[in-house]
């Protein structure tokens, strides 16, 4: 008998995401086929099914002594997230074996099916890095007998959701700083910076609104700018190693001494990057708003402000909160907040009792005609009319007040 030969043997993934790629979060069903072609009957002792996810961290030390090197370090750390093995042949044997613990395979394709659900935990997401990498895998391993096997390996990608409609990312981030020049017995007047964002959570693909103050009282001329940083963080061995990559950036327009500029919700563009890794512990990926000051011949005045990169988008209503948050605060950018309006008395908001036993009284009927639930007789107080406010300043300005007194007086007084 003439033996044939393996053709191709494949790794196919059931769910594809829109890119065609397999994508899938913790929790989730990860399915799909391997697909063994072969040319003629092959005998097979085993098919297995490995699925793996582990992070894992790697970078060389080296200290050199003149021209020898005196010694070299390694620095290797791994976290497994994931493993999941499966015997797809070997167990049952076709009726066609024709050796004890031997599966026959004849010539064409065969499919084999293959399935397991992601850990519950939280998954670390996907990620390339320089010193370190997170994978996720499916390797299928062909085992024949008196020859080599024959593998395949396939990469899934996994994403650990962060939703960015928190209320600790939702909230607005802010700061400011000043700094004096100075040049042995001359000193300049200070720089100082002001900056602000809406809030500390976004997803790639969105737009960060800058509002930043920049004074210059210096005597050089320097340029506001604003950039965005990702800072990738691997440990191993109680050590760390930090890489810090540019992701984006803009700049704004030089200031000559004496003057200022304001950036009224300046955009910088998010694109398409890796979404922040907080809960891994060896590898962590964070991101970080930096609005600074170039000052040529000198150190720039810097602010940065923490940001998450999501991968769960902001909803309507957070939307809206988050912008009503930051144009409230926009108002007293200055330093100077609006001052409070006085609420209503309690003896406007109160309703007489004829009107509440009419209302009451309405509700018993027609209760007892429907059966219609109590929240739906809450319309009675919808359309009553709002209290009426005092149209006295409660809190008057004393410069106004006494304006007002003057003008009152000369009317009241007699022409001469």
């Amino acid at each position: 008998m003439v033996l044939g030969k393996v053709r191709a043997l494949a790794v196919c993934f059931d769910t594809l995401n829109e890119n065609n790629l397999p994508v899938f979060s913790g929790g989730e069903l990860v399915s799909g086929r391997i697909v063994v072609d072969v040319t003629g009957d092959v005998r097979v002792r085993s098919l297995d099914v490995t699925a793996r996810g582990v992070a894992k961290v790697r970078w060389t030390e080296s200290r050199n002594a003149g021209a020898n090197t005196a010694y070299t370090q390694n620095y290797t750390e791994e976290v497994e997230y994931l493993h999941h093995r499966d015997c797809l042949i070997g167990e049952d044997r076709d009726e066609d074996g024709v050796d004890e613990g031997v599966t026959l395979l004849h010539a064409g394709l065969h499919e084999f099916a293959f399935s397991f659900h992601l850990p519950q935990m939280a998954l670390a997401t996907s990620f390339e890095g320089k010193h370190g990498s997170v994978r996720y895998w499916v390797k299928a391993e062909l085992q024949r007998p008196w020859m080599l096997p024959v593998k395949v390996k396939k990469e899934f990608v996994v994403f650990e959701h962060i939703d960015i409609n928190t209320p600790l990312l939702l909230a607005p981030q802010a700061g400011s700083k000043e700094k004096t020049l100075c040049c042995w017995f001359c000193a300049s007047g200070p720089i100082s910076l002001s900056a602000k964002i809406a809030r500390k959570g976004y997803t790639p693909g969105d737009s960060i609104q800058i509002f930043a103050e920049v004074e210059n009282c210096s005597s050089r001329v320097v340029v506001p700018k604003a950039a965005l940083y990702q800072t990738q963080t691997f440990f191993a061995k109680g050590k760390g190693k930090e890489i810090q990559q540019l992701v984006s950036n803009l700049r704004g327009e030089p200031l000559a001494q004496g003057k200022s500029q304001s950036w009224e919700g300046k955009l910088l563009k998010i694109p398409p990057v890796s979404p922040s890794i907080l809960d891994c512990p060896i590898i962590r990926v964070e991101y970080a708003l930096v609005v600074y000051v170039d000052i040529p011949g000198g150190l720039n005045l810097s602010l940065s402000l923490p940001l998450v990169i999501g991968t769960i988008p902001l909803h309507a209503t957070a939307s809206r909160t988050s912008s009503i948050s930051s144009h409230g605060s926009a108002s007293s950018w200055g330093g100077v907040a609006e001052r409070p309006e006085a609420p209503p008395s309690y003896s406007d908001l109160a309703f007489s009792e004829a009107h509440r036993r009419h209302c009451l009284r309405g509700a018993d009927e027609r209760h007892e005609h429907e059966a219609a639930p109590l929240l739906a007789y809450i319309s009675e107080f919808r359309y009553l009319p709002p209290p009426l406010y005092a149209e006295v300043d409660p809190y008057p300005d004393p410069a106004e007040a006494c304006s007002v007194l003057e003008a009152r007086t000369l009317d009241t007084c007699p022409s001469r």
